[in-house]
């Protein structure tokens, strides 16, 4: 087993080109191969961050994080965790939050299904009752804080001219997906804090505290799929 563990080992750094056959010209095609099938479907995961920094530049930078981040499961769709955080630090501060939505979509549209909470369910408790209540968060959702526009930037640049963007707006985005569709949208400081609350297990009750219309933000969230059922 471990002379197989090697093997394997020796070839995936190989194929990489980060270990003592990395030179090998025999395993050139291979390298070129699996390289490049990791760069594309990062490009695929996050076109606009790609889109931003141009596609020269986002192959240079994915490549590197190919070398120094390679796959640590045979699923390309689950390639890219980690991704937005090497790029924290960056001359374009915005673009690593940029790439957490991107991620995070991509998480969303991949993650496991599961009913979505039905209002009628808490329409019969009391008030007291409902207090008590700890919702959960469909598997899902998402919700991102920023200090820059990120859904906005994301929103303009799925058209083929981009309008200029206020950097100086900072924004909660809340991601989410209903059937296969994957929608993000901004929601207000205080619905986040409220979501961050229930994610940490507190009940609707404490949860709520701040919320100045947590019937209007219930109704949102239950026609959305916020929560799970």
């Amino acid at each position: 087993m471990n002379a197989l563990h090697d093997v394997q080992r020796h070839l995936r750094e190989a194929v990489l080109g980060t270990g003592a056959l990395g030179e090998d010209p025999g395993l050139s095609v291979y390298r070129r191969t699996v390289q490049g099938s990791l760069v594309n479907a990062l490009a695929a995961t996050f076109p606009v961050t790609r889109r931003i920094l141009g596609g020269r530049a986002f192959a240079e930078i994915t490549r590197a994080f190919v070398l120094d981040h390679p796959p640590q499961r045979p699923q390309l769709s689950a390639y890219g965790e980690g991704f937005a955080v090497s790029l924290t630090g960056h001359a374009l501060p915005y673009l690593a939050y940029v790439a957490r939505l991107e991620w995070a979509r991509t998480e969303s549209y991949f993650a496991v299904d599961a009913p979505a909470l039905d209002f009628t369910a808490l329409a019969r408790l009391s008030a007291e009752e409902m207090a008590d209540v700890r919702l959960m968060l469909h598997p899902a959702t998402r919700v991102i804080e920023s200090r820059y526009p990120i859904q906005r930037i994301w929103d303009v640049n799925q058209q083929e001219n981009v309008p200029a963007v206020d950097m100086g707006v900072g924004e909660c985005v809340l991601v989410r997906r209903k059937g296969h569709h994957v929608t993000s949208g901004v929601i207000a400081p205080e619905d986040a804090a409220f979501l961050h609350r229930i994610a940490e297990g507190q009940t609707l009750g404490n949860a709520a505290e701040g919320v100045s219309d947590l019937q209007g933000a219930l109704a949102a969230h239950f026609s959305g799929g916020t929560f799970r059922g």
